[in-house]
């Protein structure tokens, strides 16, 4: 296609071009930002309690529950600042907006889950080789009592945007600490009629596997965004098939770049090349249209040019 071979060949010629945009974001945003602001106070209050259960009852598994709280309440407190940063509106120096803040976040909280899932390991094999009394009695409560928090707390994140990186790091340090709970809870009981106090770090390294598997995929998906790497439902060799087929008028595209600012605001870059006879403005919308319904992007910048005022290379 020798029509694209440069970018040297815009002058003279008429664009149809222009862009739509969808702001349906803010709403959910706000409900976002106030339940990550909701389950960040519950994780604060009840690490406190977890420590207080810990130093009592000797339980090295609650002190480290409450070693992952802080890192949770900390992850849902950056959490709600990138939130509340989002809602900045675009100035002349950020064209954008605030909102790759939050995927910014979301990295650097996958991150500190690796670093969580570290220390926790580190904890476990130093307890396997020299386990230390834990009184079962007090471990059990505090950990049902933090299991219980941990409920309340994912319960209130899942009815939040699940496409959300950042809401999706805040679940995934919940679920963790959910888990956290669950092997406590398990520990104590086993200690309790057993005395065997192995399983409670070796509960611990389960967890962590959990917790590994989830911090992968989630610095994967922000760092892939912050790469400027295409979102996962567009292609653009699809695109390029796709629109000539279905608009009249539209002999082909080409230069096409895809990326996102966050995974809920997709955004696409094409030039088209068109008929003569016709209107470069209708064109231009329908490929608009076309990219919406077919693609479900939002934003699209489109430079429509006709056949004859593209130089031969």
């Amino acid at each position: 296609m020798l029509f694209f071979m440069g970018h040297h060949h815009h002058h003279g010629h008429s664009h149809g071009h222009s862009h739509t945009h969808g702001h349906g974001h803010s709403h959910a945003g706000e409900s976002n930002r106030t339940r990550v602001g909701i389950a960040a106070t519950l994780t604060g209050l009840f690490m406190i309690v977890e420590v207080v259960g810990g130093l009592m009852s000797g339980s090295l598994a609650l002190l480290a529950d409450a070693g992952h709280m802080m890192t949770d309440f900390a992850a849902l407190a950056m959490a709600w600042g990138a939130f509340t940063i989002a809602k900045r509106p675009a100035n002349w120096k950020h064209t954008f907006g605030y909102d790759r803040f939050s995927i910014l976040v979301a990295f650097v909280n996958g991150l500190t889950l690796f670093l969580v899932a570290g220390w926790i390991l580190w904890e476990a094999i130093h307890r396997i080789i020299t386990p230390g009394e834990i009184l079962a009695g007090p471990m059990l409560w505090v950990a049902i009592g933090g299991l219980v928090v941990n409920l309340v707390v994912f319960k209130i994140l899942m009815g939040a945007d699940q496409d959300n990186l950042n809401i999706r790091g805040a679940v995934l340090h919940v679920l963790g600490d959910l888990l956290g709970s669950v092997a406590a809870i398990i520990a104590a009981l086993v200690i309790m009629k057993t005395g065997w106090l192995p399983i409670d770090p070796l509960l611990s390294v389960l967890v962590v596997v959990i917790i590994l598997r989830s911090a992968w995929s989630l610095v994967k998906d922000s760092a892939h965004i912050l790469l400027e790497g295409a979102p996962a439902h567009i292609d653009r060799r699809a695109i390029r098939e796709d629109l000539p087929k279905h608009i009249t008028g539209l002999i082909a595209v080409e230069h096409i770049h895809a990326w996102s600012i966050t995974p809920e605001r997709p955004m696409l870059t094409l030039e088209a090349l068109a008929q003569e006879d016709v209107s470069l403005e209708t064109v231009s919308q329908a490929i608009k249209a076309r990219l919406k319904s077919e693609f479900h992007v939002d934003h699209a910048t489109v430079d429509v040019m006709r056949q004859s005022s593209v130089k031969k290379v």
